[in-house]
Formats: structure tokens, C-alpha cells, sequence
């Protein structure tokens, strides 16, 4: 029987060094995209997906997601005395009360597969998604992890969101090999070289991964910059034929960088108003 998926990481000890000064005291996961930070669209994913332990993996200077997450009844007591009851509200319920959330340290950071492997001991002999806050997604239904946890429950295989990427943007990204449908992965490749990319297919920043990728993590040793890669970690795994990829329905923004940053918030202002999108 194939397990529920119940449990998501999400890798945040990153220095978000692309938005200095801003970042400097404040991570770059809580940076908002008009009302909401990034982090908390990515947890709201996770939730619509049926998620319900929520496992950030930090570094010492990320405390404040911590902290946005916690409850604050000082604010909730000033915003009610005023009789801003909708926004108390809004601040208790960031979260469902059924849905709990745990925070690991990475003490170095040796990469996005070693960030992965310090959730270890929290996922247990689980399976769980992988989400990136900076890939800011707006999809259709209820989500690219509710796709991907679909896709695993029917299958037993590891999942990996994929997108069409043109021209020599694809060094940016893990490229992978599929089949001829499009849904099986073959072979994961950590940003290559353009005149090396076996294709132009970008794995994206959502992922839904069998217990096993631990095993190997452990034993892998560093890849691509000198880091222990979770593209690598899923490239042994697809040599075995256990990976599985599904076509992104939606929109994708890299906010790690400035401008997808600012592509992303016009986006979601436009949603907002659709009026002022024309």
C-alpha cells in the first residue's frame, strides 16, 4: 500500500544575497508578494495538497519564520481593541490548527540535497514534497504539489515538476531526461553547459520524494560548486527507473532574482485587479 504524503520541507537557510540590502536582516522567504510573504503561498500549497507537518530547514539567522508562523497574541489583542477583528483573525489563522510546524538547523550550508538530508530524522521513513519558495508558482487547481502528490499515489514513484525551458537559459537549471511522454525521468543533469543539455525540459522547484533519496544523499558526495545536489540524488534514483515528471499547469517566477520578482507581484497585483491587467 502506497503511503499518504504528509509532510513537506522546505529548504530556507539560504543568505538571499541577489536582494541585499533588504535581506540582510530579514530573509528573503518573508519578502511579500503584495500581502503575502513567498514562504506562505508555498505552505498554503503544501496545505491544498493535504499536507499537514510543515518542516523548515533553517539557518541561525532565519528565526523570523519561525516567528511568522508562531502565534502573537499581543497583536491580536491590539488589532481587536481596535475593532480590526478581520485582520486579528487573518494573523491567528496563517495556519490550519490541524497543521504543525517543526524547524531543523543546516549548520553549513553544503547545498540544496544536504538542506533535504538534515529534515531526515522529522520525515522518518515517510514519503514527503520538497518546496522552494523562490520558485513562485500560479497554477491552476488546487496546485502543482496537489498534481505531484497525486501522481505519487497513484504510481509509488518519485515526482518532479517539469517545464519547458528555451535557449541557453536552460544551464540554469536541472535539466532532465524523460520519456517520450513525458513521464518517466531518465536522467537529471544540474545545470549544464547549453551545448551539453541532453534536453530543453527544466526541473522546477517542487518535488515529491521516497524516503530512499536519504540513503543516497548520505553517501553521495559533492557535485555541481562543490555542493551535495539533490539533482544528483534523483539521477541515481531515475538510472532505477523510480522517477516520475509532470508538465507544469501554471506559471512559474524565479524569485530569486529581482526581476521575477517583480514579475511575479505585477502578476498577482493583475489577479487581484483584473481590470488594471488589460
Amino acid at each position: 500500500m502506497i503511503q499518504k504524503v504528509r509532510k513537506a520541507v522546505f529548504p530556507v537557510a539560504g543568505f538571499g544575497t541577489r536582494f541585499l540590502p533588504a535581506t540582510k536582516a530579514m530573509p528573503k522567504e518573508l519578502m511579500p508578494i503584495v500581502d503575502k510573504p513567498l514562504i506562505q503561498y508555498a505552505a498554503e500549497e503544501a496545505i491544498r495538497a493535504g499536507i499537514d507537518t510543515l518542516i523548515f530547514v533553517t539557518g541561525r539567522h532565519k528565526r523570523a519564520i519561525e516567528d511568522h508562523f508562531d502565534s502573537n497574541p499581543e497583536l491580536e489583542a491590539a488589532l481587536r481593541s481596535k475593532g480590526k477583528h478581520e485582520h486579528a483573525d487573518m494573523v491567528r489563522n496563517i495556519l490550519p490548527q490541524n497543521v504543525e510546524c517543526v524547524f531543523v538547523r543546516q549548520p553549513e550550508q553544503l547545498g540544496l540535497g544536504h538542506a533535504v538530508l538534515c529534515a531526515e530524522r522529522v520525515v522518518g521513513d515517510e514519503p514527503f514534497a520538497v518546496l522552494l519558495a523562490d520558485d513562485f508558482i500560479l497554477a491552476n487547481g488546487l496546485g502543482v504539489t496537489a498534481d505531484l502528490v497525486s501522481a505519487f499515489e497513484a504510481t509509488g514513484q518519485s515526482q518532479l515538476s517539469i517545464m519547458r525551458v528555451e535557449g541557453e537559459d536552460i544551464s540554469k537549471y536541472g535539466v532532465v531526461v524523460c520519456s517520450a511522454d513525458q513521464s518517466s525521468v531518465l536522467g537529471l543533469i544540474e545545470k549544464p553547459k547549453f551545448e551539453d543539455a541532453p534536453s530543453d525540459l527544466a526541473s522546477i522547484g517542487r518535488y515529491v520524494l521516497t524516503p530512499e533519496v536519504f540513503k543516497i544523499l548520505r553517501h553521495q558526495k559533492s557535485g555541481a560548486f562543490g555542493e551535495i545536489q539533490l539533482a544528483d540524488a534523483i539521477n541515481s534514483m531515475a538510472a532505477n527507473n523510480k522517477v516520475g515528471s509532470i508538465v507544469l499547469n501554471g506559471q512559474r517566477f524565479d524569485c530569486g532574482s529581482v526581476q521575477g520578482y517583480l514579475e511575479a507581484t505585477i502578476a498577482v497585483s493583475n489577479q487581484s485587479n483584473p481590470e488594471k491587467s488589460d
